[in-house]
């Protein structure tokens, strides 16, 4: 048995490279390459105060949760109560709900360039109605191929990894080498400052969308227990996913603004025609349409194995009692096909904003910060649920621990990742005055009507609950304070259980308003 753990203890290299996949994709890069130099601070900014901490928050979280359902639920419930639990979840899912257009955007002018006249891929890229027809085709697509079973989809999705995103990413950053080192003119100023221009609110707008960009890690939490003395070695994992994840969007955003000049810079087909200037150079334009099918087989991919991915964790939490019986339905093959359907009928509604958005592009964007909005208060309560846990659990075993002593240490990388996020949800509400989107009235009444109806529907569900909502073949194991509550009530043991953890048992009543009404509600029977 040692043999066969030993054998599958991930090294610190191996859940870097894991990290990078899970993270990385260039649909974002024509977003900052409009900063230029400074783009480089914004990564450097989102890394240090999002991406790191978020790597380490979620290790310490699913480490010391390791032997219990629930994911980001059982997180932020064990902190705040089951309310606040079910939000956090839902909010995971929504928002990957809401990517799913964005990315498919990027996939629809993808296969436009696949064509060899440049005008006419342009103009079928900027096609709405074209646009909309892709997005709905191949989600829908993905969907009933999700329903038949997705064996097979994790074979295609490394091979899209790879051929979508890790190879077009260095081909991106050596083109751009070559260009410049055989005497190319560069459209990117490399003398320009590299910090932001602060006194001009208007400039750090559109940049918050770049922690969407490394959204995400919380994911490699998971695995912090398959490595050897992870807490030595996974936080040398994190800060070198997140270097090699920074150089390439740093070096890639470079490249584009290298051979684009900024004004002409758009958010869904600047990487395409980054990449057709850079054939073209090189006189080498056959590989243009070789290139454009492999970022549309890279975004397929992704969004196959993505489509029944998250819906998975609102499935497996639903069928506690959490969601009506109509979320819980399976196929024949158990696959989750009523959420599958509802996240469909979704993904076709937003969809159909193309109709009023005066462009793609402005779409794209709009739905890309609504995105970053839902998934930024999922992230408000995950880091703030972290350093509550400090003090409400003292004593639970953390096998990974940020910090050796004390709880100074992860105040300052809860913190961080708290004030970070934060200040990019502020900033997610402003139309960024770079890209067009129509009217302010539009873009704000999409946001703030768009954030409430998701945030307001997930309490909804929970006060509806009822006892026949749970699959009596479930089991969810009870939450901390759930379980200490059920000493209190047992005569025989009136001091022991108060005196084994007086801070435990004190807390949940005090610092968790929701904590009493949760209890009485707990999974129905």
């Amino acid at each position: 048995m040692a043999n066969i753990k030993q054998a599958v203890k991930l090294g610190v290299f191996t859940l870097a490279i894991m990290n990078v996949t899970a993270v990385v994709s260039l649909r974002g890069l024509p977003a900052e390459a409009v900063y230029g130099m400074s783009s480089a601070f914004y990564y450097l900014f989102a890394a240090i105060v999002f991406l790191i901490p978020t790597s380490l928050v979620a290790a310490e979280l699913a480490a010391m949760f390791q032997d219990k359902q629930g994911g980001v639920f059982r997180w932020v419930g064990e902190a705040y109560g089951k309310k606040l639990g079910f939000l956090a979840i839902w909010l995971q899912w929504i928002e990957s709900t809401i990517w799913y257009p964005t990315v498919l955007t990027f996939g629809a002018v993808s296969i436009a360039f696949i064509g060899t006249n440049d005008a006419h891929d342009m103009s079928l890229a900027s096609n709405k109605f074209y646009t909309l027809a892709v997005v709905l085709i191949i989600y829908w697509l993905a969907t009933f191929i999700s329903l038949k079973g997705m064996g097979w989809v994790g074979k295609v999705a490394k091979v899209g990894g790879m051929v979508g995103t890790i190879i077009p990413a260095a081909l991106l950053i050596i083109l751009g080498i070559v260009y410049l080192a055989s005497g190319g003119h560069s459209n990117l100023d490399f003398h320009s400052s590299f910090f932001p221009d602060f006194t001009n609110f208007d400039n750090v707008v559109l940049a918050a969308s770049i922690f969407l960009f490394y959204a995400g890690m919380e994911m490699g939490g998971i695995h912090v227990k398959d490595m050897q003395n992870p807490s030595k070695n996974y936080p040398k994992a994190v800060f070198i996913g997140a270097l090699i994840t920074v150089i390439i969007f740093v070096l890639g955003t470079f490249s584009l603004g290298i051979i684009i000049p900024a004004k002409d810079i758009n958010l869904t087909q600047s990487l395409l025609v980054g990449f057709d200037n850079y054939f073209q150079y090189i006189h080498s334009s056959w590989l243009s349409p070789i290139i454009a099918i492999a970022l549309a087989f890279g975004v397929l991919a992704g969004v196959l194995t993505w489509v029944a991915g998250p819906s998975k964790g609102i499935f497996a939490v639903g069928k506690a009692g959490y969601m009506p019986p109509f979320f819980q339905k399976t196929n024949k093959l158990g696959v989750q096909k009523n959420i599958l359907f509802v996240q469909g009928g979704a993904v076709t509604l937003l969809s159909l904003l193309f109709v009023v958005m005066p462009s793609v592009q402005s779409f794209y964007q709009i739905l890309s910060q609504l995105t970053v909005i839902l998934y930024l208060i999922m992230y408000l309560l995950m880091f703030s649920g972290a350093i509550y846990l400090r003090y409400n659990m003292k004593k639970a075993n953390r096998p990974f621990r940020i910090g050796k002593k004390g709880n100074g240490l992860m105040w300052f990388i809860g913190g961080l990742g708290f004030c970070g996020s934060l200040l990019a949800f502020i900033l997610s509400f402003i139309p960024p005055s770079q890209i067009s989107t129509g009217s302010n009235a539009v873009w704000f009444s999409v946001l703030i009507i768009g954030a409430l109806i998701v945030v307001v529907a997930p309490f909804i569900i929970f006060a509806s609950r009822k006892p026949s909502w749970a699959d009596p073949n479930t089991s969810f194991e009870p939450f901390h304070w759930e379980q200490q509550a059920q000493p209190q009530a047992a005569p025989a043991k009136p001091a022991t259980s108060i005196a084994s953890a007086p801070a435990s048992n004190a807390a949940p009543a005090a610092g968790n308003a929701s904590a009493p009404s949760d209890k009485d509600k707990a999974a129905p029977k």
